[in-house]
């Protein structure tokens, strides 16, 4: 993490995952920016349509290159073609491009027009106001989440290939660059949260050829990007994982779903006291992203985090890294809930994260 960005992530300092239940942009903005002023997040709009899904976002210069053939809602990679090898070559050719500064060519990696509404809204009213924010936030789609929703012309999912696993990763890495360079255009510091929930499937027996090192070499080619573009990496997973395995990879900040998944993060202190001691960060997403959050209240969830904070205390975690270098978000999107639960959400983040910033523990 660049030392320049240190001071300006307070612990207790909150944000959002992404994705919101509306279809208009400005009704987003209007909520982000209310409950998130120091760092707002572009919204996500799903509710407009599977244009606006994550993944349909990220993979656009595979289609345009014919490499990626859509139907509907699902997207597979037409590696029967008889030019596949030609498509192959005038994809690495822009990539090549692109890697070395092309203009044009990183272009290739934008969101299509009707693919992000949020984004270019959020960019145009960050560059007019930016009001409080002290960083901006962007996310992208991981590349296991992609390689596991994208598939090879017989159905095998496309992380299992080599090839395609390489094309996965590589129009993630630039996009994610393109996405930083659009986002820094504010003026402000850039993070781009990661969300890959699909590294819980690391260690189950459905994949059991699923091996670390596939996927650290995949986090860190895109994490290895974004810090080219001196962007602040997260990686978000709103399942229980093996966090010693994002711990190990080269991100900032790791973000997870504190309110249902705390015992998961119990089982890896060590882990966590060296993730920490070199000075990175956890986004405690402690406020549920469920009806559950009418129930919840300020009150109950400081103590549910407290409690947890306090169970890492005494398995040898240090107190003052928890507190100092500590986020607060929602423990995941709210893009599939109703407005009003939306708004609860955040404005509990928003309350939880005014707390911890002004009392600590």
């Amino acid at each position: 993490m660049p030392n320049e960005f240190y001071h300006k992530l307070s612990g207790g300092i909150a944000t959002g995952i992404g994705s919101t239940p509306f279809k208009d942009a400005a009704a987003a903005l209007e909520m982000i920016k209310k409950h998130l002023p120091l760092i707002p997040h572009w919204p996500q709009l799903p509710q407009r349509g599977i244009q606006e899904g994550l993944i349909f976002q990220a993979f656009r210069c595979l289609v345009d290159t014919g490499l990626l053939t859509v139907c509907g809602d699902e997207a597979k990679f037409d590696t029967a073609a008889h030019n596949w090898p030609e498509r192959l070559t005038a994809f690495y050719t822009i990539c090549l491009a692109a890697e070395q500064g092309a203009v044009e060519a990183m272009e290739r990696f934008a969101f299509g027009s009707d693919a992000a509404a949020g984004f270019h809204a959020f960019v145009d009213d960050l560059k007019a106001d930016p009001a409080a924010a002290r960083f901006i936030k962007g996310q992208v789609v991981g590349p296991l989440t992609m390689g596991f929703q994208l598939k090879d012309g017989d159905g095998n999912l496309a992380f299992y290939d080599d090839e395609l696993r390489d094309l996965v990763v590589r129009t993630l890495a630039l996009h994610a660059s393109w996405q930083c360079g659009r986002l820094a255009e504010v003026g402000l510091p850039v993070i781009l949260f990661i969300d890959d929930p699909t590294v819980a499937a690391y260690g189950t027996h459905a994949h059991i050829t699923l091996t670390k090192e596939m996927i650290l070499e995949s986090l860190d080619q895109v994490i290895g990007v974004i810090h080219q573009r001196r962007a602040l990496v997260g990686i978000h997973s709103c399942d229980a994982t093996d966090w010693s395995l994002l711990f190990a990879t080269g991100t900032d900040i790791v973000s997870f779903d504190a309110h249902s998944f705390s015992e998961s993060m119990i089982c890896y202190p060590a882990e966590l006291q060296a993730f920490l001691e070199r000075g990175s960060r956890i986004a405690w997403g402690i406020v549920p992203t469920s009806e559950a959050a009418f129930a919840e209240t300020e009150g109950t969830l400081l103590s549910r985090l407290y409690r947890l904070w306090d169970r890492l205390v005494e398995l040898g975690v240090d107190r003052e890294l928890l507190l100092r270098q500590s986020l607060i978000t929602p423990a995941c999107g709210t893009g599939l809930l109703s407005e009003e639960l939306a708004e609860r959400i955040y404005n509990l983040t928003a309350e939880v994260s005014a707390t911890v910033m002004a009392k600590g523990l």
